[in-house]
């Protein structure tokens, strides 16, 4: 067995960690726990069976795939105890960042005292462009991997203390606990800062990137779902979402839309994007979940830019 336990932020770039010749045993963290209900208990029988209900009644998700898919990869990880070193390697984007905390989380209660690195991949260059691992050259990774952070106990207690808040049913806790931000997590604060803004907003009861969805069919020529989806796919910021997330959050947003072919506002749905109409008593739903938060119970304001507890 190697002396170092890689885990990775998915297959994608399992796969081309596979190919770059860097020694080491590689686990892949196969979950996205920036979607739906999640519980502080990472890794145990209460906090998966919660996992998989929430995939079953979102995505359709089969028992044998999650699994074959999921827990599988999660008891190998379980497995791996003869290392010298844990290297994780997760991106800037919300998507990754809580998958991390929760990593975090799980290692500090189950590999006390085994050194943990982290590569993180984000500001790269002179640009303003945020990069995923896997749009850096190998070079680049390997550049990466040689000066990876080495996390400190305070590091790692800090991700654990983020990740109970994240879990717990107050994220205004959770917006002032990230401003206090003084670990080496350095893209931590501005990604769940990202998910704050999840939340509906004041001033018409959708949030940011609904808001944003509904804007974007509005102003630029969208001839299709599938092209409304690239858009805000290639235009998200810190959030990290792939297509499913796009898929679900227009369905939801179906009722204010005449047409998808062209994308097209119905009247409500141009009173909405102006504020001329709030939407939240009609999408309202009190069985969403983010992090341990119902998504409804809280507002955000845009102009503090601050939470509103119901």
């Amino acid at each position: 067995m190697s002396k170092i336990l890689h885990i990775t932020n998915g297959d994608s770039f399992t796969s081309y960690l596979e190919k770059l010749g860097i020694q080491g045993d590689i686990i892949t963290w196969r979950e996205m726990l920036c979607e739906g209900k999640t519980t502080t208990d990472v890794g145990s029988e209460h906090f998966w069976r919660n996992r998989y209900d929430y995939l079953k009644n979102t995505y359709k998700i089969s028992k044998e795939r999650f699994v074959e898919f999921t827990l599988k990869e999660y008891r190998r990880l379980c497995n791996q105890k003869s290392q010298r070193e844990i290297v994780l390697w997760f991106e800037y984007d919300l998507f990754c960042q809580v998958n991390m905390i929760a990593v975090l989380s799980w290692l500090h209660k189950n590999r006390k005292g085994v050194p943990v690195s982290l590569v993180c991949s984000g500001i790269e260059d002179a640009s303003d462009k945020l990069f995923g691992l896997s749009e850096l050259p190998g070079n680049h990774l390997k550049k990466l991997f040689k000066e990876r952070i080495r996390l400190t106990i305070d590091d790692i207690e800090y991700a654990d203390y983020i990740w109970q808040l994240y879990c717990g049913d107050n994220p205004i806790q959770l917006y002032s606990a990230i401003q206090q931000n003084s670990s080496q997590l350095k893209y931590l604060t501005p990604a769940l800062l990202t998910h704050l803004h999840r939340f509906p907003t004041v001033e018409n009861g959708l949030n940011e990137l609904e808001n944003k969805t509904l804007q974007s069919a509005r102003n630029f020529k969208i001839k299709s779902k599938e092209e409304l989806i690239r858009h805000m796919l290639n235009d998200q910021g810190y959030y990290g979402f792939s297509d499913l997330q796009y898929k679900k959050l227009i369905t939801n947003l179906r009722p204010l839309f005449i047409s998808f072919h062209p994308a097209k506002l119905t009247k409500l749905g141009n009173e909405v994007v102006d504020n001329i109409t709030n939407y939240y008593g009609s999408i309202k739903d009190e069985n969403v979940y983010l992090g341990g938060a119902p998504k409804y119970s809280f507002l955000y304001h845009t102009e503090t830019n601050k939470l509103l507890k119901l």
